[in-house]
């Protein structure tokens, strides 16, 4: 006890210094908790995109790419399947439900997805958490949408608010169908996945903005009033009662020629190698159904190299700390050899003189490492709402975990071992200066 008071005196005496040597450590630590944090948990919520999908199909071409454009919405599916052969597989033994999906329009950069009523019912995301409507309801006809988080947040639409969708999945597009606006009556809380940046309409709107030739009562449940504002080449209402007009699952569908993907969910998961097996040798067609989970973790995979070189940055920043540390003591320990002698002069041996250094060292670590905790819970209190509403990423904001704690206790070990080199030297000092005092 004698000799950590006297390392802490020692330590306040060289406070300037210490303070500076202590402020690197704990940069480093936070930087490498917080690198080590958002890494697993921006992998678990990129692994909980999706949930609770046994398959998705769609035209045969490469898994990643289906799963990127069917959940991810990013690309574009080269071929689209037939909608005779999604009502063919969906009548297959063991399917519990499906989600047909068709993507290809967008609205102001934001991709547009049409589906049905399925898709609120039983789409899944992070540990099958169901989609919650932040206000509003589920489209119930053609001219009914239901807008993700960030699209209402960022465009600053509410309900009742009328938008046009336009053709292609860019941000600038030629061709808009001013001629079938849609209503928004439903917006869906924040899940920090793509659903936040989809605007998703019924597939009778889809059909009926494509198909020129289609009467426009496949549109609304009623007759409607012509709008005055556009020059439109159908009709549609503009009385906001007309929204809560129910309407059966298939008059949300009309009639579609092909569709995008199709999600599919099964009674028993003892279905889903058998039914996929059949569908990747469809007769009628050539399709591609793959499992998402399994899809997913071969993309992470894929970006491993992206994480090794996270990991791989913060142990540097860790390593160039301690190796400050280290240079520190070892630039004062000459200037100290006054007080060593001094010490060895009121009776104190060689080995305390180790064991006062090696305290000093460890002091400053562990000071390191507590600071640096401190900064790091500080820093994800401030940038968790960020990373959720901007990103995606879902931080918890919990106790270390059994591997941050070990990361903890190695540069602990390390700090130790370096402050081994220094004590060791004042060892050697104090036994070569003995009762002397050498300047």
């Amino acid at each position: 006890m004698t000799l950590l008071k006297l390392a802490l005196k020692s330590s306040y005496n060289r406070r300037a210094s210490v303070l500076l040597t202590l402020f690197t450590i704990a940069i480093s630590v936070m930087l490498l908790l917080s690198i080590e944090r958002v890494r697993i948990d921006a992998k678990n919520s990129f692994s909980n995109t999706i949930s609770g999908t046994d398959l998705i199909v769609g035209a045969r071409t490469g898994d990643i790419q289906l799963l990127l454009a069917s959940v991810f919405r990013i690309g574009h599916s080269n071929n689209a399947l037939k909608w005779q052969s999604y009502q063919d597989i969906k009548q297959r033994r063991g399917v519990a439900w499906t989600i047909p999906i068709s993507l290809g329009d967008s609205h102001k950069g934001h991709a547009v997805l049409g589906t049905d009523s399925n898709y609120f019912a039983h789409y899944r995301y992070g540990k099958k958490q169901a989609l919650i409507f932040q206000a509003g309801r589920a489209f119930h006809n053609g001219q009914e949408v239901v807008l993700g988080s960030e699209v209402a947040k960022k465009m600053h639409y509410h309900l009742g608010q009328k938008i046009v969708i336009s053709h292609g999945m860019g941000n600038t597009s030629f061709h808009h169908h001013d001629d079938n606006p849609m209503t928004i009556v439903g917006i869906l809380a924040p899940t920090g996945t793509p659903v936040d940046k989809t605007v998703h309409i019924p597939l009778i709107a889809i059909d009926a903005m494509h198909a020129n030739s289609r009467a426009p009562r496949s549109i609304s449940a009623k007759p409607v009033a012509k709008n005055p504002q556009h020059d439109h080449d159908h009709d549609h209402d503009h009385d906001h009662q007309h929204v809560n007009i129910q309407s059966s699952p298939s008059d949300l569908i009309g009639e579609p020629q092909q569709i995008t993907a199709f999600l599919m969910g099964f009674e028993s998961p003892l279905y889903t190698l058998q039914v996929r097996r059949n569908i990747n040798q469809y007769q009628q067609e050539p399709l591609l159904a793959i499992m998402p989970t399994v899809t997913l973790k071969e993309l992470w995979n894929m970006l491993d190299i992206v994480e090794k070189i996270l990991l791989l940055f913060s142990m540097v920043v860790v390593v160039i700390s301690l190796l400050g540390m280290l240079t520190t003591l070892l630039a004062t320990l000459n200037q100290r050899r006054r007080e060593l002698a001094i010490l060895r002069s009121v009776g104190a041996r060689p080995w305390h003189i180790f064991s006062l250094m090696s305290f000093e060292a460890i002091i400053i670590t562990l000071f390191g490492c507590l600071l640096g905790t401190i900064a790091f819970y500080s820093m994800l209190f401030i940038v968790e709402p960020m990373l959720q509403s901007q990103f995606g990423i879902s931080i918890s904001v919990g106790a270390l975990s059994h591997y941050e704690l070990t990361l903890l206790g190695v540069i602990m070990t390390a700090g130790t071992l370096m402050g081994l080199i220094p004590a060791a030297r004042a060892y050697f000092y104090s036994l070569a200066d003995g009762m002397s005092i050498k300047i």
